[in-house]
């Protein structure tokens, strides 16, 4: 242990595997509290501020002797290896009672984030100067460049660590299975740090005995459910029975529902935005012998199921990030493949290396506090306006907050810097008691030729047209803001406010 090779090896294999931890608990927490700017801010924080106080324990620790500092490194990554390895349990456990307590949304995230990570975190923190001193005790002539090694070793296990759970293990393993791995790591590096610090008798032999914890709480994460159906590379899918009388089927991505779809009328628009979406492109394809339409992600597929069932002479393009996403669509939503070509890219990257032009352009973007905002900038609409025939028009869905409505004075005005016409088209049945509301945004070059309609499938259900003169109000606003690639404010404008 004390040549330095080994040290610099074991300083990068623990700077790996504390940063797979950081990249894994964004795919955990993710069911619970979803994926955004402001989730990954959190996990950043909490992560560094664990390793900062993990630093400053062990830089304490490392003025004992080399044996000694050697014993308290060996116990802290078995630490680590017990707070990683019950770090699902801990999360399933308190996710629940966070939620339901904390009203704001992003100090949920904060709260379940440091719950959970911080102490992982903390206690990979500790060998990084314990190694680092006993490297330079140990090698007094060539000391600065042991101590630039060490430094060396932790930005490059940093970085492989990054890589690998980003390409490899949860895409392998699943964040459960990648987190088993961590802890078995952490515990086998702890032996080696006993067995180092001559502790071939009952140092060994103690912390054996306590690396049979973490290893054991590890392995019991195995046989917990899984709450993911398919853990792709990009969400955490998972399929839901809703009804117990048809088939109807949820799909949720992350922690939030992207579609409903029923097994029996393939036309049934079952979430109010999925029904807007759907009446009126073909409202405003009424007359036309066939149309094309672009879809910007394809979720549970329900459009171009509903066109197919509708017999509307439809040529559907879906740009759709993640393959698993299309597959759980036709494996467990009805989805017929057939119906639409499905291309797996993102859709500004499809839009820009294509000319092709489509009647029909529909944006799905807006989930919750999460927002592409590639995919709502003037740019953007710029690019969808010339990828639209004349007369087409662009359909994209807005959440926003009724006390405020920053986010959706601003996309239309973002939007009214590039079409002619923008439209805002809402369910007047909506509960007045949900703070959030979708609506719709239709842009083109002319109006659309009614102020209202009706939606059929699987009831009748109204859906009106916000009057100009509101929309000119809102647009208006001092606090509006023309979004560019330059300048998104959408989390700042989306976000929850006490």
């Amino acid at each position: 242990m004390h040549r330095l090779w080994v040290l610099i090896a074991v300083q990068a294999t623990v700077a790996a595997a504390s940063l797979v931890v950081e990249i894994v608990a964004g795919r955990m927490l993710a069911p619970y509290v979803g994926m955004s700017l402001y989730t990954w801010t959190s996990i950043i924080a909490v992560v560094l501020a664990g390793f900062s106080a993990g630093h400053w324990v062990g830089g304490r620790l490392a003025e004992l002797p080399p044996d000694q500092a050697l014993r308290a490194n060996g116990w802290a990554l078995l630490a680590a290896a017990l707070t990683t390895g019950g770090a699902l349990f801990l999360l399933r456990g308190m996710a629940g009672p966070v939620i339901t307590t904390v009203d704001h949304p992003v100090a949920v995230i904060v709260v379940l984030t440091t719950l959970v990570f911080f102490l992982p975190s903390f206690f990979a923190g500790i060998p990084a100067p314990i190694l680092s001193h006993v490297a330079v005790l140990r090698h007094p002539d060539r000391a600065g460049r042991a101590l630039g090694a060490m430094f060396a070793a932790g930005a490059w296990g940093a970085i492989l660590g990054t890589l690998a759970a980003g390409f490899v293990f949860i895409s392998w393993l699943g964040s459960t299975g990648t987190l088993v791995v961590v802890t078995v790591v952490y515990a086998a590096l702890a032996l080696h740090s006993f067995w180092a610090a001559q502790g071939l008798g009952r140092w060994l032999v103690q912390g054996g005995v306590a690396a049979l914890v973490p290893l054991v709480l590890a392995g019991a994460t195995l046989s917990r459910p899984d709450p993911c159906t398919v853990e792709s590379n990009y969400f955490c899918i998972r399929v839901v029975e809703q009804s117990p009388i048809g088939p109807e089927r949820v799909m949720v991505l992350d922690h939030l529902v992207h579609g409903i779809s029923s097994g029996d009328d393939p036309r049934a628009m079952l979430t109010v935005h999925a029904m807007m979406l759907d009446g009126l492109s073909r409202l405003r394809m009424e007359g036309r012998a066939a149309w094309s339409a672009f879809l910007i992600g394809g979720g549970n597929y329900a459009l171009p199921r509903a066109w197919a069932a509708h017999d509307e002479p439809v040529d559907a393009t879906v740009a759709e990030m993640d393959p698993e996403v299309t597959r759980s669509a036709a494996e467990h939503f009805w989805f017929d493949p057939a119906t639409a070509t499905v291309i797996h890219s993102d859709a500004r990257r499809v839009l820009t290396l294509s000319d092709t032009t489509y009647d029909i352009v529909i944006g799905d973007a807006f989930t919750d506090i999460a927002v592409p905002e590639h995919l709502i900038t003037q740019e953007f609409f710029a690019l969808v306006k010339d990828r639209l025939n004349p007369g087409g028009a662009y359909i994209m869905n807005v959440i926003d907050h009724m006390d405020r409505l920053e986010a959706l004075a601003s996309v239309v005005a973002t939007a009214q810097a590039e079409f002619e016409v923008v439209e805002i088209w809402a369910d007047p049945l909506h509960d007045p008691s949900e703070d959030r509301r979708v609506f719709i945004m239709v842009a083109g070059d002319a109006p659309t030729p009614v102020s209202q309609f009706t939606h059929m499938h699987p009831e009748a259900r109204q859906v009106v047209r916000v009057d100009a003169a509101s929309i000119r109000d809102l647009a208006a606003r001092d606090s509006t803001v023309v979004m560019t690639d330059d300048y998104v404010p959408i989390a700042r404008l989306m976000g929850a406010r006490s």
